[in-house]
C-alpha cells in the first residue's frame, strides 16, 4: 500500500500519494498550465521545473488562474 500524506492546494486540504510529482498532480487536476501560475510554500515555480520537484508532507499549493479582461 502506498504511503499518503497531506498537502494544502488553495487553503484545501488534501491526501495525496507520497513521492508524487508536483507535474503529476498539477496533470491530475486537469489545470490549463498556460493560463496558470504555481506557486509552493510562497515561491512561485518555474513550469520547466514542476517534473523534478516531489511533493512533501506539509506543502501548501497555491494555484492561481489567469483572467483576462480589460
Amino acid at each position: 500500500m502506498k504511503k499518503k500524506i497531506k498537502i494544502k492546494i488553495n487553503g484545501k486540504l488534501n491526501i495525496i500519494d507520497d513521492k508524487i510529482k508536483l507535474s503529476v498532480l498539477i496533470q491530475n487536476l486537469k489545470v490549463p498550465l498556460k493560463k496558470v501560475a504555481i506557486e509552493l510554500n510562497k515561491e512561485i515555480m518555474d513550469k520547466k521545473k514542476l517534473n523534478k520537484i516531489y511533493l512533501k508532507k506539509d506543502d501548501k499549493i497555491e494555484i492561481v488562474h489567469f483572467i483576462g479582461g480589460g
